[in-house]
């Protein structure tokens, strides 16, 4: 069975800071890390999907983790084809003028090309530091499948090599009947992981959680089941406590998971208030993973 690490989608959001789970003497980004990782072997980030963090932040993330720790980062949102602001990209790649909210046609001649050279950039110090897990290509819920899709897919996993690269795909097209395995036969011929997302379903975006390792890197997030997915805010849709008998059943799946898999990455991204930290560590404790490097599971 491959290795298997457990961890969230956030070390800081704001909710998570407010809900107590930090002694109250860490109050610093890197005393924050350190303590979030004696605790877990893994995280993703995800303030690099609003803004390419600079390099000297990035290796402050290695600084302050320990050998084994794991960063799967999630790509900016301009290279997945979500409409980004225009504040977040650096002042001299910014359009003059214009709307507030860009897109790659948008962008002056050469600003894309720089901005994945800067993205890049801001993996290398994890990457060196043997820290990086994947690249997560996080893509909007209206990219339904078809060829410019899958040439869009591939195009940018090409961008991110050779570090491995998870694919995250938000509409409904891709895993409607037979068309599910034509997805999953696309992932593998190009090496690209499947990261399988346990959430509500019966929405424009909702995917079945297919569990299956489409390369040595298998991924499964976990949104919860909140009944506010499709009306409230994003703190109510993440609003979600997995119950018991919830994380036994999905032991044995990602246990079978972890089987087709040289590694498996288990995230809960149902960040309100500390709920993924602590349901991240029940999940460890009841998978007897090491829930951070070189320490057992609490």
């Amino acid at each position: 069975m491959g290795v298997i690490k457990v961890g969230t989608s956030s070390w800081a959001d704001r909710t998570l800071l407010r809900s107590g789970w930090y002694p109250r003497d860490v109050d610093t980004p890197a005393g924050r890390l350190d303590f979030y990782s004696q605790r877990f072997g893994l995280v993703e980030v995800d303030t690099s999907y609003y803004a390419v963090p600079a390099p000297e932040t990035t290796q402050g993330w290695a600084d302050a983790t320990p050998a084994g720790f794991t960063f799967d980062v999630k790509a900016y949102s301009l290279f997945t084809g979500h409409p980004t602001p225009v504040a977040t990209l650096p002042a001299d790649l910014r359009p003059a003028g214009g709307p507030d909210r860009v897109r790659r046609r948008d962008l002056p001649a050469g600003a894309y090309d720089e901005l994945w050279n800067r993205f890049r950039a801001a993996l290398e110090p994890v990457a060196v530091a043997d820290r990086l897990g994947a690249v997560l290509l996080q893509f909007p819920p209206w990219l339904a499948r078809g060829d410019a899709a899958r040439r869009r897919i591939a195009e940018l996993a090409a961008r991110c090599r050779p570090w491995p690269v998870a694919v995250e795909v938000r509409h409904g097209s891709w895993f409607d009947g037979p068309a599910a395995l034509d997805t999953l036969a696309f992932l593998r011929e190009h090496g690209l992981t499947f990261c399988g997302v346990d959430m509500p379903q019966g929405h424009p975006s909702s995917v079945p959680p297919v569990l299956t390792a489409t390369a040595g890197l298998a991924m499964v997030r976990f949104h919860g089941h909140s009944t506010a997915w499709g009306t409230g805010g994003k703190e109510d849709k993440f609003r979600y406590a997995y119950g018991d008998e919830e994380l036994r059943r999905w032991t044995q799946l990602l246990t079978e998971l972890a089987g087709q898999a040289d590694e498996l990455h288990v995230l809960f991204n149902n960040c309100c208030a500390g709920q993924a930290q602590r349901d991240a560590e029940r999940m460890a404790d009841l998978l007897g993973v090491e829930a951070a490097a070189g320490s057992p599971a609490s």
